[in-house]
């Protein structure tokens, strides 16, 4: 009995250490599974700037900017846009932009056009990195598509 506690921390120090390797392989999955960015990977040349564009799903909506900071990382130069579908089925998109193009394409500029497809209003963040959301996550694709167009596509 009296080693209860210690017995309850060690599970509770477990639990933390699984949610977070959980959260680690959605993160992974939701990005092709750690697989090098290709155009079975959502990449795709619009105008003539890479475009990673992908509709997520199980992830978190507060690690949807560390996913994007990940694309950016894998395209070396270009756009990430990211859709994550709630629970609800509103949605929450977030889109990066590299630094050697936030002179042509302002992140903040994107994800509003692509937050008004999915009916919500604004947006905001920085030149390289925004977020907004929207009560219609069916249209999740549609917004995807306006990232593409406004870039040229």
């Amino acid at each position: 009995m009296e080693d209860l506690p210690n017995r309850l921390s060690a599970v509770l120090d477990d639990r933390k250490r699984l949610e977070r390797e959980l959260s680690e392989a959605k993160k992974k999955l939701a990005m092709g599974g750690g697989a090098k960015a290709d155009a079975a990977d959502g990449v795709r040349v619009v105008g003539n700037v890479k475009l990673l564009a992908r509709a997520v799903e199980g992830v978190e909506i507060k690690d949807l900017k560390s996913l994007a900071d990940e694309g950016k990382k894998q395209l070396g130069s270009g756009v990430v846009a990211l859709v994550a579908a709630t629970g609800d089925g509103k949605a929450s998109i977030v889109v990066g932009v590299t630094p050697d193009l936030v002179a042509r394409f302002s992140a903040v500029d994107l994800v509003r056009k692509a937050s008004e497809v999915l009916g919500g209003k604004g947006g905001g963040g920085k030149p390289d990195m925004a977020q907004a959301g929207g009560p219609d996550g069916s249209k999740a694709d549609a917004a995807l598509a306006a990232i593409a167009a406004a870039l040229g596509g």
